[in-house]
């Protein structure tokens, strides 16, 4: 059995982005709406543990706010300078570490534009979702997420909408008059 940690210890050295499993660079909504999320999962009263709860509780009061982040973020990548250490030998249950993907401007598909980071149509960018699905740009373009993006989604949707009015269908002989 492995020596057990004291609950201080383990909230510490907990990565709060990977316990609130969002992405660094991840907008502050995100991560609430993630905090929100794994709060209502792992309540004590909802069947989680104190430990779980203590844990995403002490990732949000780092993330939550402007200047806890910065200076976490700051630590973490002066943590990350100070390991010098060569290429470590892992074994066969060990991931490597995760390193942080830059935001793409095309997706896999190659279609330009903002590619999203979170929901169903992770990996998808804007382009993509003009063509596949135009409602959940409309949907996501009033969102509080999706008002960084309004320019974006605005000059897409333009392009898909019809420009010229739709031509009347001619009445039908049953219809009334």
């Amino acid at each position: 059995m492995p020596p057990q940690r004291p609950l201080g210890a383990m909230i510490q050295t907990a990565d709060p982005y990977h316990l609130l499993q969002v992405i660094p660079d991840a907008e502050p909504e995100v991560i609430q709406a993630a905090y929100r999320a794994l709060a209502r999962k792992y309540h004590p009263d909802m069947g989680g543990t104190d430990l779980q709860m203590a844990m995403l509780n002490a990732a949000w009061e780092t993330l939550r706010d402007r200047g806890g982040r910065e200076l976490y973020d700051r630590d973490r990548k002066e943590a990350a300078a100070a390991q010098t250490a060569p290429t470590e030998q892992r074994g066969v249950d060990e991931r490597p570490p995760a390193t942080t993907v830059p935001p793409r401007t095309r997706s896999a598909r190659g279609r330009p534009g903002t590619v999203l980071d979170f929901g169903r149509y992770a990996g998808f960018s804007l382009g993509d979702l003009a063509i596949e699905d135009p409602n959940y740009l409309v949907w996501l373009a009033r969102t509080s997420i999706g008002h960084r993006l309004q320019p974006e989604i605005d000059a897409l949707l333009a392009d898909s909408r019809p420009t010229t009015a739709r031509p009347q269908r001619p009445k039908s002989r049953f219809s009334r008059r």
